[in-house]
């Protein structure tokens, strides 16, 4: 099936506040068994490593779980919170353990099979949210430190935004002033984003 393009490996050297900003409107795409599901990114969060205190690499925490932040980006960092599998794409230099959030994603190719995993029909809250979109996409733990390059979780050119709306990252109160970082971005106006935020900032 013909995906667009697949981002190269280059792309993801891009800056991470820049890099979380250009995936937005690319298409975030998993085959399974069960079929192929996929959608436009429409919401990411970037966390900026070593001196980010929302990171969990803050002060270059190196553990089994976040080893994969420290190698090279464009490759897939899963981790759990709860019950949930949250996808994220490893960012930044070598090293330099910084990692962008998929926040949501908009239903494309898959919608049934998505709908199937999710037991909803509600379009509109099929995928908006992190842990909602994973499951819908059948993302977990086993496409850890794979590279989102290729199968069998990839993410391919899609379709620039027309704009870009940017304020803070959601669900870290107890991080400090990094709580008020303007490290979240997402498509102006999309039904599908997780929070639709008054006070936002156009790009």
């Amino acid at each position: 099936m013909d995906y667009f393009q697949t981002l190269s490996t280059d792309f993801f050297q891009q800056p991470t506040l820049k890099l979380a900003q250009s995936l937005l409107g690319c298409v975030l795409v998993k085959e399974t068994a069960e079929g192929i599901a996929s959608g436009y990114i429409v919401e990411t969060e970037a966390y900026m490593g070593p001196e980010d205190r929302a990171a969990h690499s803050y002060n270059n925490r190196r553990t089994k779980r976040t080893e994969v932040m420290f190698g090279e980006a464009g490759f897939v960092y899963t981790y759990k919170m709860h019950t949930h599998t949250l996808v994220n794409v490893v960012s930044g230099p070598l090293e330099k353990p910084e990692a962008i959030l998929i926040r949501a994603v908009e239903p494309y190719i898959g919608i049934d099979l998505m709908q199937k995993r999710r037991g909803t029909d509600n379009l509109k809250n099929l995928t908006s949210g992190p842990g909602k979109l994973t499951k819908a996409l059948g993302i977990t733990m086993d496409d850890y430190a794979h590279s989102f390059s290729k199968p069998p979780l990839f993410i391919v050119q899609g379709k620039v935004p027309n704009e870009i709306s940017v304020g803070p990252r959601i669900g870290i109160d107890n991080t400090g002033e990094a709580k008020e970082y303007p490290w979240r971005f997402w498509v102006t106006g999309n039904p599908f984003v997780s929070r639709h935020q008054k006070g936002g900032t156009s790009k």
